[in-house]
């Protein structure tokens, strides 16, 4: 589909919708848009904390057991649906016709997969109607129906993803992200307090850093935008500042080989001792977690002693409740002397574009965490990541020494001119 222009397809995250006065900004901001002669497509999570309420909201009412996932789904999709009529409200009432949607009538289809469903399509019939119907279309986020009619929720960060999928399908050529931070920076400012901004970050390096926690942007969005060729712009909706392109970057070879660091703190460790040494373990153990949709991603085999072997691998600590009977009933069933679960642990990364082509830099990794006496427990590579896994208590001080190791404070001469 030919890029259009005159639309823009805008999100506005929970901290962007979540008082009457933030409301009021996304109402001033979407209204200078229109006087500027563009049409508006914004899709807006829930306000505030409320997904976090309704969790413990249906964790009460359950006495703390795991909630009904479809109804669970069908609750936590109200926060956007709120915020979304909300938002159309206060744009009527100033003057500006809108309309709001669920993802349901704004024809996001998803499997079924509840909790951590995945976009199967777009049919913006309804959206492109409103459009030229002259309205502003405010979509609930995070969200679309299966093809059984079920609500299915997208999983933390989906609604980045539904703005983008819908770019996509209306051919707009640039997707804007409010969130409460200006953009993508070297590594989180929170921790690194000399942490530089990107101007330009390239899909395939940010990808890395979302996969592994950077909490800018969401990974399926991330694709989505490569994949369909979508500039992603990420904004600060507090501040009017210039944001952060995410997009194809032509610039990449001029650049800092290492572009951002990411740390990721929601993980877990988990280790099958002494696992009998033969083909098909692998699978006795990966496959019932796949089955299970739990993902996993670093996995180290040790050695061979004796015919064991020591598996390690991590996940989300958010899967560990799903995962520890399932765990056990493997651990049970290939025979391993023990299941080991360390939840005080953190993935720290280094990310950019060509650093395995690029001689010196898991060197500089290693001997930087060595100085500042911080233990590396796992290592996982890619081409353009070199990822370690440490003691959570150690991870602000690996960010802060390998920013310093790789001078991202210092601009690249292509970002100062």
């Amino acid at each position: 589909m030919t890029a259009s222009s005159k639309l823009l397809v805008q999100k506005y995250g929970g901290s962007s919708v979540g008082s009457v006065e933030r409301i009021a900004a996304v109402v001033a901001r979407i209204a200078r848009d229109r006087a500027a002669g563009r049409d508006v497509v914004a899709v807006v999570s829930a306000m505030g904390d409320t997904t976090d309420d309704l969790l413990a909201l249906a964790s009460s009412v359950t006495g703390g057991a795991l909630p009904n996932a479809r109804e669970q789904d069908a609750l936590l999709a109200t926060g956007e649906i709120q915020s979304a009529a909300l938002l159309a409200m206060a744009l009527i009432a100033r003057g500006t016709d809108a309309i709001s949607l669920s993802g349901a009538q704004a024809g996001i289809s998803a499997d079924g997969t509840y909790g951590k469903g995945r976009i199967a399509g777009i049919e913006p019939k309804r959206v492109r109607a409103e459009l030229d119907a002259g309205r502003v279309v405010i979509v609930a986020g995070f969200q679309g129906v299966s093809e059984g009619s079920e609500t299915t929720t997208l999983g933390r960060g989906g609604s980045d993803t539904s703005a983008v999928a819908l770019a996509a399908a209306l051919g707009a050529d640039r997707c804007q992200i409010f969130t409460d931070v200006r953009g993508v920076y070297t590594a989180d400012p929170r921790a690194v307090p000399a942490a530089r901004q990107l101007s330009v970050v390239g899909y395939e390096e940010m990808l890395e850093l979302a996969n592994q926690g950077a909490q800018v942007m969401q990974t399926r969005a991330v694709e989505l935008g490569w994949v369909n060729n979508v500039a992603i712009e990420v904004l600060s909706s507090f501040e009017e500042q210039p944001g952060t392109v995410i997009k194809e970057d032509t610039q990449v070879e001029k650049r800092n080989k290492v572009r951002g660091l990411a740390a990721d703190t929601k993980v877990a460790k988990v280790t099958m001792v002494a696992v009998p040494d033969k083909p098909g373990i692998a699978r006795s153990v990966f496959d019932p977690l796949s089955a299970s949709n739990i993902n996993v991603d670093m996995i180290v085999q040790n050695i061979s002693h004796d015919g064991t072997t020591d598996l390690s691998f991590t996940t989300s600590r958010a899967d560990l409740a799903a995962a520890r009977p399932v765990l056990e009933k493997i651990r049970a069933e290939i025979g391993a002397r023990a299941l080991e679960i360390d939840e005080n642990v953190a993935k720290v990364s280094i990310v950019g574009a060509g650093i395995q082509n690029a001689p010196g830099y898991a060197a500089r990794m290693f001997g930087t965490l060595a100085d500042a006496k911080i233990n590396i427990q796992m290592i996982s590579t890619s081409e353009i990541r070199i990822t370690c896994i440490v003691s959570e208590s150690d991870a602000p001080r690996a960010l802060q020494a390998l920013h310093d190791a790789f001078d991202l404070a210092t601009p690249d001469a292509v970002d100062a001119e």
